[in-house]
This record gives C-alpha cells, sequence and structure tokens, in this order.
C-alpha cells in the first residue's frame, strides 16, 4: 500500500482515545486490540472525522466491553525461551530443555519435559519461531480428522483451512469460499477446545451470522459449546503487543 494514501487522526471519548487511520479501503473497521485495549478504527480516505466519531459513539458501550474483558484476560508471562520455563502443548505443562544441535529444529516431550533443539547460537526469537512451527505442526495433524467428522454430521464441506496467530479471535470462516482459519494458539489449549472452535466455524457455513438460528445449531451439534466458549476464554493468551 502507498504510505501517502494512509492518514493518521485521534478522536477522544470522555477516556477513550481512539486511533483513526484513513486508507484506500471500502469499509469502516473498529478494533480493540490487546494486550491494553488500545482502540483503533481504520476508515476510507473519503469518510470524514464527525462521521467517524458518531460511529466511534455508536459503538462507545461495545468498546467498554472489549477493553474489560481484556483487562480481565489471564496473559501469559513473557517467555525468553530459557531451560525450565514453562509451555504448553495441548493444555499439558511442560518445562523446557534448549537443546542446541546442527540440524533442523524440532520437538521431544519426555515426561514433563519439553526438549527443543535448535540450531548453535539461536536467539529467542528463533527459538519463539522454532516452537511456533511446531505449534503449526502439531494442528496440521489434529485439525484434518476433526473437519472430516464433522463435515459428515453436519451435511457441509470446507474446502480448507488456514493456521494464523489472530489478533482477537480463535477463528473466523469464509462461508463463500467454504474455508476456515485457526488460531495458532489453539495449540496450546486442550484438544476439545480446538474442536470447538472448528465446529463453531463450520456451523457458519450453515449459518453465516450469530443469530438465534446459529445458537440453535450449536446446542444440536455440540450441546456444552458454552462450557468450552467460557473456559477457552479464561485460560491465558499469549503476552504480546498487537499492532494492525
Amino acid at each position: 500500500m502507498d504510505l501517502q494514501t494512509i492518514q493518521t487522526n485521534q478522536i477522544q471519548l470522555g477516556e477513550v482515545t481512539i486511533e483513526v487511520v484513513h486508507k484506500d479501503i471500502q469499509n469502516i473497521h473498529l478494533s480493540v486490540n490487546p494486550p491494553q485495549g488500545a482502540v483503533r478504527i481504520s476508515a476510507p480516505l473519503r469518510m470524514d472525522l464527525a462521521r467517524i466519531r458518531i460511529f466511534a459513539i455508536s459503538k462507545l458501550t461495545w468498546i467498554k466491553q472489549q477493553q474489560a474483558k481484556l483487562s480481565n484476560q489471564l496473559r501469559e508471562a513473557p517467555r525468553e525461551y530459557l531451560d525450565r520455563e514453562s509451555h504448553y502443548l495441548w493444555g499439558d505443562r511442560y518445562l523446557l530443555n534448549v537443546i542446541e544441535k546442527d540440524a533442523a529444529p524440532q520437538i521431544h516431550l519426555k515426561h514433563r519435559t519439553m526438549n527443543l533443539q535448535v540450531r548453535p547460537g539461536s536467539d529467542r526469537f528463533k527459538k519463539h519461531a522454532a516452537l511456533d512451527a511446531i505449534y503449526r505442526r502439531e494442528l496440521k495433524a489434529a485439525i484434518p480428522p476433526m473437519i472430516e467428522k464433522w463435515e459428515k454430521l453436519m451435511g457441509v464441506n470446507v474446502t480448507g483451512f488456514t493456521i494464523r496467530k489472530m489478533k482477537t479471535k480463535w477463528g473466523s470462516c469464509s462461508p463463500a469460499a467454504q474455508t476456515i482459519r485457526l488460531n495458532l494458539e489453539l495449540a496450546k489449549k486442550p484438544t476439545e477446545y480446538l474442536e470447538y472452535v472448528i465446529v463453531h466455524e463450520m456451523v457458519h457455513l450453515l449459518e453465516p451470522t450469530h443469530n438465534q438460528c446459529f445458537i440453535a445449531l450449536m446446542d444440536q451439534f455440540m450441546p456444552q459449546w458454552r462450557h468450552y466458549r467460557e473456559a477457552l476464554n479464561r485460560l491465558p493468551v499469549r503476552h504480546e503487543t498487537w499492532v494492525n
């Protein structure tokens, strides 16, 4: 994107500060970003600040609700990827043991120890990347059987899935393309929560919105879904600052 087409302003609504970024886009977009609840509106270049302010005022209650959620959300301590640091895989806690070896990064689990093999001299960013690659591999193995299972139960077809680091969601769905996206962080959580997110996104292939029909379908396919949603949202999330 041409940097000259981006304009930045600020709106103040009481104690809420909103960064406004004008971009060459078609629709207005509002986000409340972890960890501090920074509020950002991305708006089309043609939209003036007066209209954006009216939009922001209409969303003020929702903004404050999201900020409160983020304030109460448990977060992992910053990770340095040092020996005996706690890391998680499928809901289980392991103590990290870093092994330097001139070979491709890999992971070995033994009892409650996560042996992370990295190349000699790897800094924490490379260790982080190596562990994320392993989380991605684990998810790629776990997701297809779950999708296949629920395709048969729901009578839908998923044409593909992607795994991404997502800012504020555990998953998303593109009904028109019949694809779903899943948060990389799910590899750290118990597998039943991954399955819940998959079911949630696949139900959107039948009902794109979160209306009463969607809720009825969730109740039909996974009666305990509310328990999974609440439990998942209580778990700690990655410690990092997200920027749009």
